[in-house]
């Protein structure tokens, strides 16, 4: 079952998260980036190079390229712990992000903190200094307008660094992923409802039994659901992505979602959980499928090479 739902279409998952694309500008882009490349750069894995900086580019907020395939100029950082909020894991230094992310973070919070229960968020990761692709984990989050909320009510606001180190969130799912379980409660719908209703807000992805249920739950205006999109995992955290904003020329959005509020679409992949349908058939002649190649600084936008050598 998780076996099958981890194999969805790689097509699909580079289109929810913002990577893909193969096209003639896209090639002659990292053509022009290649001749701006420093010698002592080229060849060398983009997470290397982004994942060394321990601090923003000194330049003018700004988001370059796409969710899985850019990086992010004059990052701010989320303070490590707000009135109503902290953020978590503090040792892989991921609290930066595009000024207006951070912004969405502290107003989601201040919206968490009023439900019964709620202290206010745990922030996971957001993104690294410079944005770019990541040493571990994610293969968005990399131009600053991606977050990761806990969802695990807070009780308290004090966490030691220590603490946040070793706390873990909770999981929301039953099933693999087709049902909420016991933990999960109206104010995790509230939650989720409020940041989806936020219009800097492109999408956000959670596991496919949230989505359902809260289906079920909302009788009021069901426009915000549209944004709440099933997605693989994400039941210990959700995902919230902005929108590029207005005037980021160099910033990439990806496609809107389907109109509709995408509750059908949920339910299949509930479906497709509980009964997952058989394997198609491989052809034994077929050439293995070859390792994810690793981007390199040239596969990035033109600006990511200042946004590196940037004091």
């Amino acid at each position: 079952m998780v076996r099958f739902f981890k194999a969805l279409s790689l097509a699909v998952f580079l289109s929810a998260c913002g990577g893909g694309g193969g096209d003639k500008p896209a090639r002659e882009a990292a053509l022009s980036t290649q001749a701006t490349v420093p010698q002592s750069m080229r060849g060398v894995q983009a997470k290397q190079l982004f994942g060394a900086k321990s601090g923003p580019s000194a330049q003018t907020p700004a988001p370059h390229g796409g969710y899985a395939k850019g990086c992010l100029a004059g990052g701010v950082q989320l303070p490590e712990t707000g009135p109503t909020w902290q953020a978590m894991r503090l040792s892989r230094n991921r609290n930066w992000a595009y000024p207006e992310t951070v912004d969405f973070v502290k107003d989601l919070s201040r919206k968490a903190a009023a439900q019964p229960g709620w202290a206010g968020l745990y922030v996971g990761d957001m993104s690294q200094p410079r944005g770019g692709p990541m040493l571990t984990g994610h293969r968005s989050h990399q131009i600053g307008l991606d977050a990761d909320i806990w969802m695990l009510p807070p009780k308290r606001l004090d966490l030691s660094a220590a603490e946040r180190e070793k706390i873990s969130s909770i999981s929301m799912r039953r099933n693999g992923g087709a049902y909420v379980n016991s933990s999960w409660t109206r104010a995790h719908h509230e939650i989720l409802k409020a940041a989806a209703s936020d219009p800097r807000v492109a999408r956000i992805f959670v596991f496919p039994g949230a989505k359902v249920q809260m289906c079920k739950d909302e009788k009021g205006n069901r426009s915000w659901l549209n944004k709440i999109r099933p997605w693989y995992g994400h039941h210990y955290h959700f995902h919230v992505r902005l929108k590029c904003p207005k005037d980021a020329r160099g910033c990439v959005d990806q496609a809107a979602p389907p109109a509709g509020d995408g509750c059908k679409d949920a339910e299949k992949w509930v479906r497709d959980i509980l009964n997952p349908p058989p394997p198609k058939p491989r052809d034994p002649n077929a050439p293995k499928p070859k390792p994810r190649r690793e981007y390199t600084l040239s596969d990035l936008p033109a600006q990511c090479v200042s946004v590196l050598q940037s004091r």
